[in-house]
């Protein structure tokens, strides 16, 4: 990934944002994006996929309210990937690995439905603030097609704004905390430990 396009992810400081490559594999992640999706981050390098770890992982059926939908469509973009590089190895290996491990994703597969999206809704269940509508803009980066950065902003109702105010204001970012009055994370009893939950790629 272009060190520009990273210095562009941190900078969103009120957004999720992440980064998704070929057969939707997680390339880079902001702070908010691990506070409200998964720390992609800190899982093995191989595990850092959106598609396996939407099907696998059982933080992310917890997290998405509509995970059927979502869980699908991302097989359809992994299905996407797979039919245009259809002699890439890893692709095939992600494809093998799912199709033995999930009879859901065997399932949709079988469908061979495509899914390229652009912007779109999603309903989360957060751990910590709970219910959430997230609104999200997707942008493929000029000159790697390859890759697409995802935006995501709490919708405009009072609800998902006031969850996506006390998420942040929960899990500050200690890298840009004021550290010189001493401000910083709240901790304690009135703010739930960190626990981190799944995400998307190109809205229909």
């Amino acid at each position: 990934m272009r060190p520009g396009l990273r210095r562009l992810l941190d900078s969103y400081t009120d957004h999720a944002a992440f980064v998704l490559g070929l057969r939707t594999d997680v390339l880079a992640t902001n702070h908010l994006c691990r506070v409200l999706i998964a720390d992609f981050d800190a899982m093995p390098h191989r595990e850092r996929n959106l598609t396996r770890w939407m099907i696998l992982d059982e933080a992310a059926r917890e997290l998405n309210t509509d995970w059927e939908r979502v869980a699908a469509e991302a097989t359809a973009m992994l299905r996407l990937d797979a039919g245009r590089y259809p002699e890439d190895s890893r692709t095939a290996e992600l494809v093998g690995e799912l199709t033995m491990k999930s009879e859901s994703f065997r399932r949709w597969l079988a469908d061979h439905r495509v899914l390229v999206r652009t912007f779109g809704q999603k309903r989360l269940h957060h751990p910590q603030v709970g219910d959430l509508t997230i609104d999200y803009q997707a942008f493929t980066m000029p000159g790697q097609d390859d890759q697409t950065l995802f935006v995501y902003l709490p919708a405009q109702d009072r609800q998902s704004q006031e969850a996506w105010r006390l998420l942040a204001s929960w899990n500050a970012d200690p890298s840009t905390a004021d550290r010189g009055n001493g401000s910083g994370p709240v901790t304690g009893p009135t703010a739930p430990g960190p626990t981190t939950p799944g995400l998307r790629r190109t809205g229909s």
